[in-house]
């Protein structure tokens, strides 16, 4: 454990300007216009830990300084003192906090190094009881220089933390250097606005920076998402949950499905070595898991696999997902797999987790949501993040069939009896584009409108440069129909997508000659484009969205490099075209594309080749951020 200098009053200790270079004459003094202020030093550890109270035994040892710096490879201390959780090993836990001081500066930088687990081993900057930003090492002890924007802060008390709660590979923190500055050695990674950054998604979900740590960004920023969560309609609110790796479950809530306010992750890691993988969110009215102590306030429950895939936890909520408990009996269930979804089903009047697991989906049923009975009813030739639901075949209340989505967008429609599904169609594509993963649907939505609505991770969209990365996919409605070639599933953006809209050019009866051309749009980045058609055969349509093509043929789709049929005759596409991605959908969701796409240049244009095709209509609307302009400005 190092223990580094504390401060009794945290503004008290200053670098002046003369102790750090040469003094300037009066004349070159008077020439200048200003110099920034003073740097203020929290904390060098050069002298201990001062009155900062500890708790724990994590860095009862003091500060590492001299040549125990050497022997915990800690490198790149200018001072050669460090508060150190390490001195004792990994085992120990423990925290350290600073007295309160006043953030009179733009900025608070700081060396860190040590485990790489978010608000696990780490460096916390607290206001009351809220930590408004945190930062955590690479799994490296070379002290890495980083700093947080304070500017909004200013005029506040505030006090630091530098937290270990873990014992495993890894579980220490390294901490030096810490200084109130409006000239940092590495300032805080900014590209813009938050929400108004070049490359953000406007009206595609990502995520923001909670925890503001800037080391090293890349894959694994804070501004990452990845596999959808728990995704759950209550009380008026579509909840969204999402990991970030296995650290933790974000969280965002919207009344729209459109516009999105991300709340603090719901919980992060619950261990060192066992964080928060894949899983589903319920709402027990019934109170069945007797979680709650008041049945006004039905639980949240939260199912989530630790990432060793053997121990199957819950977390719950009594205030509409804004705090959570970890349940002390965790955890609930032993087994080797992962990613359980859960639902009531009604018929039976049990709980229901599909669990993926060796190849397989294991079905497994509940009276109370905390013991779990094997059905031995597996699915074979599974793959991960299993969605099951029933819909109505064309809308029809009485005759409904049970979808079963599989992790790579692959669906089969069967029969499911409450302990065993059975699977009567061939499984397809739900999607064709690709990066369409862990797709997830909004359920408890017999108590909204009832719609099935589904959303999906687009995995390996790239935004470089920004302070995020990754994207969701624009929700979408599933409904089951009748075709030529049995039931299928079809997915078409949600109506609410008219929210957004602004300018409209429509345009009907235009007839493409071979080799024409025709400009519908010149500038503008956000669309939603929606026509029909006539393509006779050998000739083709291409839309070309911003540089991006998509070409339609009378019987196909061909789109990010792939060509897929249709079961008749394409008639309609409609086109979702944000910043980082394009959404396609023929004949009203027989057929969708979802795609990372990079725009390279202006305009929306449609060109005929091999023959002529009319454009029987086409409306082209501009649509608003979804991100509030007060945010983005």
């Amino acid at each position: 454990m190092r223990s580094g200098l504390s401060i009794g009053r945290a503004d008290a200790h200053v670098r002046s300007m003369k102790g750090r270079r040469r003094p300037f004459s009066l004349l070159v003094l008077l020439a200048l216009p200003c110099f920034a202020a003073d740097d203020l030093i929290i904390s060098d550890f050069k002298h201990g830990f001062g009155d900062w109270p500890q708790t724990g035994t994590a860095f009862k040892r003091g500060t590492a300084t001299g040549d125990l710096l050497e022997k915990l490879e800690i490198s790149n201390s200018p001072d050669r003192a460090v508060a150190s959780s390490e001195i004792e090993g990994d085992g120990p836990t423990g925290t350290l906090t600073s007295p309160e001081f006043n953030i009179s500066r733009k900025y608070i930088s700081y060396l860190i190094g040590g485990g790489d687990y978010e608000r696990v081993t780490c460096l916390n900057l607290r206001i009351g009881d809220k930590i408004v930003h945190s930062a955590s090492g690479r799994n490296s002890d070379r002290l890495m220089a980083a700093s947080w924007d304070v500017g909004n802060l200013q005029g506040q008390a505030a006090r630091l933390q530098i937290v270990d709660e873990a014992s495993g590979d890894w579980g220490h923190v390294n901490v030096d250097d810490i200084v109130q500055t409006d000239t940092p050695s590495q300032m805080p990674v900014s590209a813009g606005p938050l929400y108004g950054e070049a490359l953000r998604p406007q009206f595609h979900f990502t995520a923001r920076q909670w925890t503001m740590n800037r080391l090293n960004p890349g894959p694994k920023q804070e501004g990452w998402i990845n596999d959808l969560n728990g995704l759950i309609f209550y009380d008026g609110e579509y909840h969204l949950f999402a990991q970030r790796w296995w650290k933790c479950w974000l969280h965002a809530v919207s009344r729209d499905l459109v516009h999105w306010t991300e709340l603090e992750p719901a919980f992060f890691e619950a261990s060192l070595d066992n964080g928060t993988q894949s899983g589903t969110c319920v709402v027990d009215y019934n109170n069945t898991s007797g979680l709650s102590p008041d049945k006004a306030r039905p639980p949240m429950v939260a199912f989530w696999s630790r990432k060793d895939g053997g121990q199957h936890c819950i977390s719950y909520s009594l205030d509409h997902g804004r705090t959570w408990k970890f349940y002390t009996g965790n955890p609930i269930l032993i087994k080797p797999e992962r990613d359980p979804k859960v639902f009531w089903h009604a018929a039976t009047s049990r709980w229901v987790m599909v669990m993926y697991g060796n190849g397989q989906y294991h079905i497994l049923t509940s009276k109370n949501l905390l013991q779990w009975t094997d059905e031995k009813n597996p699915i074979s030739n599974s793959f991960e993040c299993p969605d099951l639901f029933q819909l109505p075949v064309d809308g029809n209340p009485r005759q409904t069939k049970w979808v079963l989505i599989q992790g790579n967008g692959q669906y089969s429609i069967g029969d499911f009896s409450g302990t065993k599904f059975t699977e009567e169609s061939p499984r397809r594509p739900a999607d064709v584009g690709p990066n369409f993963y862990a797709t997830q649907s909004w359920h408890n939505n017999e108590t909204g409108d009832g719609r099935r609505i589904q959303a999906a991770w687009m995995r390996g969209s790239d935004f470089k440069d920004m302070p995020f990365n990754q994207q969701i996919s624009f929700p979408c409605e599933l409904t089951l129909h009748n075709t030529s070639a049995g039931i299928r599933l079809f997915r078409e953006p949600i109506r609410e997508v008219e929210t957004l809209h602004q300018k409209v050019d429509q345009h009907q009866d235009r007839v493409l000659k071979p080799g024409e051309s025709w400009v519908v749009e010149s500038s503008g980045d956000l669309f939603h484009i929606k026509a029909t058609v006539q393509i006779p055969a050998g000739a083709k349509l291409t839309f070309n969205l911003r540089g991006v093509p998509v070409t339609l043929t009378s019987k196909t789709l061909e789109s990010a490099g792939t060509t897929s049929p249709v079961l008749d005759e394409v008639v309609s596409v409609e086109l979702l075209l944000d910043r980082g991605s394009l959404e396609v959908f023929v004949n009203h969701g027989e057929i969708s594309s979802t795609r990372y796409a990079k725009p390279s240049a202006e305009g929306i244009s449609l060109a005929a080749e091999g023959g002529e095709v009319v454009i029987r209509s086409i409306a082209v609307f501009k649509l608003a951020s979804a991100w509030p302009a007060a945010v983005r400005d």
